[in-house]
């Protein structure tokens, strides 16, 4: 089974593995979920950088280690060995903020 593309863009959960904390929330398209199966590792779509992968730049790579798909597969869920910090601002989870 694979995800559902026919409306576009699926959200992507990111997860550890090992903690279960979420790391961060991105988008999938039919190429993104292609290159994270065929390589082992996160792939995103983006709709300013197109295909993207995660920690390509920054060093800090993601391994999948097991993928799921919601009940309606149109939602990913990418368990993960993260290679470092999964926020662009350092912080370990892009999930810090506390709402007012």
């Amino acid at each position: 089974m694979k995800p559902d593309f026919s409306k576009g863009l699926v959200p992507a959960v990111v997860q550890d593995v090992d903690t279960g904390k979420v790391l961060m929330l991105a988008y999938m398209d039919e190429e993104a979920w292609a290159k994270t199966r065929e390589t082992g590792r996160a792939w995103f779509h983006s709709r300013t950088r197109g295909l993207w992968e995660k920690g390509g730049t920054s060093g800090n790579l993601m391994e999948v280690i097991e993928t799921r798909l919601d009940c309606d597969a149109d939602t990913v869920l990418l368990r993960v060995k993260a290679a470092g910090p999964a926020c662009h601002t350092g912080a370990e989870s892009c999930f810090f903020n506390e709402p007012d």
